[in-house]
């Protein structure tokens, strides 16, 4: 019963008529709902001051277990691809021996201005000039400029170009210029860039 009169005047109890001044004298009902404020109060404040810092610590542990496991996936994925991944490497080196055969050495190079020379006669054009040029040394590679002039016709233009293309070495070729020859007017003259590379020697500055 004694509980019940308590709750009843908890009911009956209005916040205008408390005085903070004589809680010494409240009634039982008024120092009962204090405790409960102070309580509350409490238990709030400790769950801001511990609790809530826990959780912050518990979302940090959870991301930092989240990106574990991701570079735990993405490692096993790498192990699993291991020998595709070597498999890929050595296609990659034989491919890059194919291609770095194709590059002439120093001793090939008059040999590969031989060979400029006979596509264009065998083209049937008048070659003027086929002259090495000075070399431009790169980062990784030493790039070997070809000046060839020649004389002739479309046509002929056509098969010589066609040739030098489809030639086992490396040549690009650059800066084309068509005009009419000088020497003959029925003919055409035209001047075009080549290049070769080679790979440079660790020696040599760029």
């Amino acid at each position: 019963m004694a509980l019940e009169d308590t709750l009843k005047k908890l009911n009956e109890l209005d916040i205008n008529d408390i005085d903070f001044s004589r809680v010494g004298v409240w009634p039982l009902a008024g120092r009962v709902a204090l405790l409960i404020v102070i309580a509350a109060v409490l238990i709030a404040g400790g769950y801001y001051v511990l609790i809530s810092d826990r959780y912050q610590q518990l979302e940090l542990a959870a991301n930092k277990e989240q990106e574990l496991f991701t570079q735990f996936e993405r490692k096993s994925f790498e192990a699993a691809n291991l020998d595709a991944y070597r498999e890929q490497l050595a296609e990659m080196e034989d491919i890059f021996g194919a291609l770095l055969k194709q590059l002439p050495k120093d001793t090939e190079v008059p040999g590969l201005l031989e060979d400029i020379d006979e596509y264009g006669r065998g083209s049937g054009l008048t070659i003027k000039k086929v002259q090495l040029e000075n070399e431009q040394v790169g980062e990784f590679y030493v790039e070997l400029p070809i000046r060839i002039e020649v004389e002739g016709g479309y046509h002929e233009f056509g098969a010589f170009v066609s040739g030098i293309a489809g030639m086992p070495r490396i040549v690009t070729l650059h800066d084309f210029d068509i005009k009419t020859s000088k020497d003959s007017g029925a003919l055409l003259s035209m001047v075009i860039n080549a290049k070769t590379y080679r790979y440079k020697d660790q020696g040599e500055e760029g």
